[in-house]
């Protein structure tokens, strides 16, 4: 006889913790998916074994006993040593990190196996020579790659410095010395360029592909290939991270800064974190890779928490891109109210004419970013969300791009019926149309959430681009990460603005991130290439800096605001979400939330809680939402959880309540 803690698979706060039942299977392990009878209803629920005892602490009375076991899926120690330290970490239910672990789907009826793969032929490739600087970065991880040591390293490159190879190489260690590895992209838009180079290199039969873009079937069937040890590398986006290898030797996060690394749903985990965690109970390395690091991944590399290995060549040894800043101020000034500034134009048609490829970014999506009346200055705004609703002229609708809800263009002002009711600003759509009006004669395509939502469509924008179809591509972020294209002669950066107004401490950063990324599209071949940005703000120092290429000035600039008004690196925030349908309701349980962590927080070193406030946005989907800001001290991060936890069970567990909490450590948006 065996007696065992589960978890109950049932998402409620009131039953996250452990409940022990027997079992007549000596055989049960720690992981192991059984079912058992809860509560009082009779139908049998899905839990997971986190402790096997030979003896009970204490009689328990009336011992219920496990019902079955599943003989498909056991997590195993390690994933459930991650899911405990989950919980502690991102204040989530046990269940919640569990869900991260186990399959998505079910086995096929018929025992077909669903290939994400396809009919797809992989052309094999073999190693390339190392350059001096990445045989050095190669030399220094030598001696942790496949000895079972963990290590994490950040691999600082500029663009295509031929990290990708770097990888591959680090890969092959790891699996000669038997043990296995997880490649992780920021976008699921970019796992198949990554897929074509990896099964070129190690095989389709060693390789699985894991990301929520697959059907539910091709996700299980990988998942079980994974788990039965029939592939050495697991290649993916975000989830990946929690691929059930054994014997883990390396994790690679490539474009480590991005903010799609960050879960913005329950549990809201970091996948650094969580990688470098299991790296650690596998005794594995972890590779951090970046032509611009995050400024929390540089600030623990120079304090000799990682080890930083720094690429300041391209492997081609082909200079970096020229830029020229646009100052759309003196173009306005000109004259120009055109989307393009009089230089950007010219240069697109010199692009054109040398018959390169230009690639035009803007990190907005629709045809414009509001519509507005101008007699009245009425905005459109989604009803659930309250917030300004985008146009999109392809379909002749408002969309709000955080629910989705979606309205006619009014053609009168519904608030004074004013005809005067126009867009306003500019998106992807807009550019887009702006080009195939301006240059009639080239092919062009655009890449964004809109373009790329049906299964495959991004794939095939990217192809046509990579094989000369498209002569422009226009595209939001998406353009922006990882794309390796030889023939990009232009890069245009349409505004650079719209990164540097968004309401975040981190809006400076993002800025220089996403300029320098998508500048470093160009020249990628035997060209250097030319890059223009265009802004109304050219003098900030992100633009700046990214316009010389210049990571060490942003960084030296940025970490010194940073310490100054005590933002991450230098503490964690912890933001708290109060919601409901009424907001009264809210916004009192929000109030009594925050006099009790003051409270409790009282004793603490600078205690910082901030609010609660509206929302920046105020309703989403019906609910109205208040927002809690906390600013953790280093070394105070655990004391400021235990507050959260303390306040969470009195004021939204123990009491009945339709006021719903959520919270977020070092969140990526404050929206």
């Amino acid at each position: 006889m065996k007696y065992v803690n589960v978890v109950i698979d049932n998402s409620s706060d009131s039953t996250d913790g452990f409940y022990t039942y027997g079992s007549e299977d000596e055989s049960i392990q720690i992981g192991d998916k059984v079912q058992v009878s809860f509560a009082r209803g009779k139908k049998l629920r899905d839990a997971y074994v986190f402790e096997v005892m030979d003896e009970l602490p204490s009689p328990v009375k009336g011992l219920k006993y496990i019902a079955e076991k599943d003989p498909e899926v056991c997590l195993g120690q390690e994933a459930v040593a991650t899911c405990r330290w989950m919980r502690s970490r991102y204040l989530c239910r046990y269940i919640d990190a569990v869900k991260c672990f186990t399959p998505a789907g079910s086995p096929s009826k018929r025992g077909k196996k669903r290939n994400p793969l396809g009919e797809a032929q992989f052309s094999s490739t073999e190693a390339r020579a190392l350059t001096e600087e990445q045989q050095k970065a190669m030399d220094a991880m030598e001696p942790v790659l496949g000895k079972g040591v963990h290590q994490v390293f950040l691999i600082n490159g500029v663009t295509s410095s031929g990290k990708t190879e770097l990888y591959m190489q680090a890969i092959a260690r790891v699996i000669e010395a038997g043990k296995t590895a997880i490649m992780l992209v920021p976008e699921i838009s970019l796992t198949t360029q990554t897929i074509e180079r990896f099964i070129g290199r190690f095989g389709a039969e060693n390789t699985a592909v894991l990301h929520s873009k697959l059907s539910l079937g091709q996700r299980y069937d990988e998942w079980m290939r994974v788990k039965k040890g029939e592939v050495k590398i697991v290649i993916g986006a975000r989830s990946a991270v929690f691929a059930p290898l054994s014997h883990i030797g390396i994790i690679v996060l490539d474009e480590e800064h991005e903010t799609t690394y960050k879960s913005d749903m329950s549990p809201k985990y970091d996948t650094a974190e969580v990688a470098i965690k299991r790296a650690m109970l596998h005794g594995a390395a972890v590779l951090l890779g970046s032509a611009t690091p995050s400024l929390q991944t540089a600030y623990r590399s120079r304090n000799g928490i990682f080890t930083e290995l720094t690429l300041k060549q391209r492997y081609n040894k082909t200079p970096l891109p020229q830029v020229e800043i646009v100052d759309m101020r003196e173009e306005l000034l000109a004259g120009n109210k055109s989307i393009f500034s009089r230089e950007l134009f010219r240069q697109i048609s010199g692009t054109l004419e040398k018959k390169q490829q230009v690639i035009l970014f803007l990190n907005r999506r629709g045809y414009s970013t509001f519509v507005s009346c101008r007699t009245c200055g009425y905005v459109v705004r989604c009803p659930d969300c309250g917030i300004s609703m985008t146009y999109h002229k392809d379909e002749r609708s408002c969309i709000c791009h955080f629910c989705g809800k979606r309205q006619t263009l009014p053609e009168l002002c519904p608030d004074c019926g004013g005809k005067y009711i126009r867009y306003f600003g500019t998106g992807t759509e807009k550019v887009e149309e702006a080009v195939k009006e301006m240059f009639p004669e080239a092919a062009a395509a655009r890449l964004d959430l809109d373009t790329a939502r049906k299964k495959g469509s991004a794939d095939k924008i990217l192809k046509d681009f990579r094989r000369g179809k498209t002569d422009i591509l226009i595209g939001t972020q998406l353009v922006a990460k990882g794309l390796d294209f030889a023939g990009v002669g232009l890069v245009g950066v349409v505004s650079a603005d719209v990164s540097l107004n968004i309401p975040d401490f981190r809006a400076p950063e993002r800025t220089f991130q996403l300029i320098t990324q998508a500048a470093g599209r160009a020249g990628r071949g035997n060209d250097p290439g030319t890059v223009i940005i265009q802004t109304y703000t050219p003098d900030h120092y992100a633009v700046t800096c990214a316009s010389h290429h210049d990571y060490e000035a942003f960084y030296s600039q940025e970490i010194r605001l940073r310490r100054q008004i005590n933002y991450p690196p230098f503490c964690d925030l912890f933001q708290l979400i109060v919601s409901a349908e009424k907001e009264s309701d809210a916004a009192e349980a929000a109030g009594r939330a925050a006099e009790m962590l003051r409270r409790l927080l009282a004793g603490q070193k600078r205690p910082c809680v901030m609010g609660p406030n509206p929302a920046p946005m105020n309703k989403i989907n019906g609910f109205y939402r208040y927002q809690i800001l906390m600013k953790a001290p280093a070394g105070t991060r655990r004391a400021h959880a235990a507050a959260v936890m303390e306040m969470k069970q009195e004021l939204f567990v123990k009491k009945k309540t339709d006021v719903l909490l959520t919270v977020d450590i070092n969140p990526f948006s404050f929206i």
